[in-house]
């Protein structure tokens, strides 16, 4: 049954559809406001973070640091290297750490906090009214935070051959001992170099000329240059032709003078990944999307229909769970109090970080991003190799990139290289949202010898560029009269 038209008493204030990252957030405030709140999910609470990405896939990268790091401890003493880890005792590992985690997001802790939380599928058939399994529920307003899904390339025979995903990935209880990875952004190169610490002969095919296209130039020839040293064979500028079958994996095909084809045990999809918009009402409604796919919405997180809201990585920008929480607090605001008071989302200063070794931590603009939108810059960098910590920890390659106003200390981006990048970013991300500059960051204490101690640095090497060279002659004049008038 469908209700035709709103009714003058709903049963709720606002439904969310998807128990991912967003969803979570949307219920969670909208509970605490004391408005009436039901969660749809149609499969796991936690979405594709908890289950499927950001908990499972960083427990993995941490379990073959470790691997990683015996092996140089025993290159550093000269002992022989240690033996690959027990894969399946490191997916236990990973799964132990999804466990733990999971009752954070539970339909138990949801429920406890005063969420209705159903298990279904949700159609919204009005601006008013979603059914889950085919049940109407009446409500003042919708908010989508349906998530995104893995692209899967249309190449010849992979579906016969067999793939993984990043949803898939984790059913893996053996290692590969040759592993394929499709695609070299953030995913991939996380992925690949994990596997690599672990044990396999990785391959990175990317079909673009470089890694981590999102990032400035200088950026992805630092990780290019770590994955190869890792043992990863990049293969950049390549796009496969077909897959074939090989006993138990198969061999990717490239066309003639792309090079050898490439023999693999498992092949690991990384394309990217595409919102969920499609299965539950949007193109009856006349809801649109962008040109990345994503749900349209106003600045406001709004669709077509002012009742309904969009969040997360149903929008096709900002993939993160940090940037989904931002945008369902920004949604669930407006679908709560419009037309009384509506939350702006701003996405100028949404910190990213790819959590291979080294890290890459971005927040506002980049040099790449600057020259694309013609916006005037000076940039400031300093290089790993010139902070004391990096030098005694052996981890200096990278560097700490700065955009500036031209002639002022006001920060427009920030783009760290190295260790720790993603906990240093966060200053800069503190400083760009409370509009502090370069000067009063500079003046800022930093423990030493720390890793964000660069982020000092980076401020005094763009303070001595700016530095008057006729103030600097009156000091001396001034320093010399003071000896007593000597030179």
């Amino acid at each position: 049954m469908t209700v035709a038209r709103r009714p003058r008493r709903c049963e709720r204030n606002v439904v969310v559809i998807g128990a991912g990252s967003a969803g979570l957030v949307a219920a969670y405030l909208a509970a605490a406001l004391r408005a009436r709140v039901t969660l749809v999910e149609a499969d796991r609470m936690g979405g594709e973070c908890l289950n499927t990405g950001c908990v499972p896939s960083k427990a993995l990268i941490h379990c073959a640091r470790l691997a990683a790091a015996a092996r140089e401890a025993a290159a550093l003493s000269g002992a022989p290297p240690p033996p690959p880890p027990d894969f399946a005792a490191v997916m236990a590992r990973v799964q132990a750490a999804v466990a733990t985690v999971a009752p954070h997001d539970s339909a138990e802790r949801y429920a406890a906090l005063g969420v209705d939380v159903r298990h279904g599928r949700a159609r919204i058939v009005a601006p008013w009214c979603v059914e889950v399994d085919g049940v109407p529920l009446t409500t003042r307003a919708i908010v989508i935070a349906a998530g995104a899904e893995p692209i899967v390339p249309d190449l010849p025979g992979l579906a016969a051959v067999g793939y993984f995903t990043s949803e898939t990935i984790w059913q893996l209880r053996s290692l590969p001992p040759r592993l394929v990875v499709l695609g070299g952004g953030p995913v991939g190169c996380e992925l690949a170099q994990a596997f690599a610490h672990l044990g396999s002969r990785v391959t990175l095919v990317q079909r673009a000329a470089r890694l981590l296209m999102r990032e400035d130039a200088e950026v992805a020839a630092v990780i290019a240059a770590r994955l190869a040293a890792d043992g990863v064979v990049v293969r950049a500028a390549q796009a496969p032709l077909a897959v074939t079958p090989d006993g138990a994996g198969g061999v990717l095909h490239f066309p003639p003078g792309n090079g050898d084809a490439v023999a693999f045990d498992a092949l690991l999809v990384a394309a990217g990944r595409r919102p969920r918009t499609a299965g539950y009402g949007l193109e009856e409604l006349g809801i649109g999307t962008t040109g990345r796919q994503g749900v349209a919405t106003d600045a406001f997180l709004r669709t077509v229909h002012p009742g309904i809201f969009a969040c997360g990585d149903v929008l096709g920008r900002d993939p993160f769970t940090h940037a989904a929480a931002h945008q369902a607090q920004a949604a669930v605001l407006g679908a709560l109090f419009a037309p009384f008071w509506r939350a702006r989302y701003d996405e100028r200063v949404m910190p990213a970080v790819t959590f291979t070794a080294p890290e890459v931590a971005r927040v506002g603009l980049n040099q790449q991003a600057a020259r694309l939108a013609g916006v005037a810059h000076e940039v400031t960098d300093v290089a790993m190799a010139d902070l004391d910590r990096a030098i005694v920890d052996g981890a200096t390659a990278g560097f700490v990139r700065v955009l500036t106003a031209p002639g002022r200390d006001r920060i427009l981006g920030a783009t760290v290289v190295g260790t720790a990048a993603g906990e240093m970013i966060a200053e800069f991300a503190l400083a760009m949202r409370h509009r502090i500059g370069l000067r009063r960051l500079l003046a800022s204490v930093h423990a030493y010898p720390t890793y964000a101690e660069a982020n000092r640095l980076a401020a005094g090497a763009w303070r001595r560029s700016h530095a008057a060279p006729a103030v600097l002659r009156l000091l001396g004049r001034l320093h010399a009269w003071r000896r007593g008038g000597g030179t």
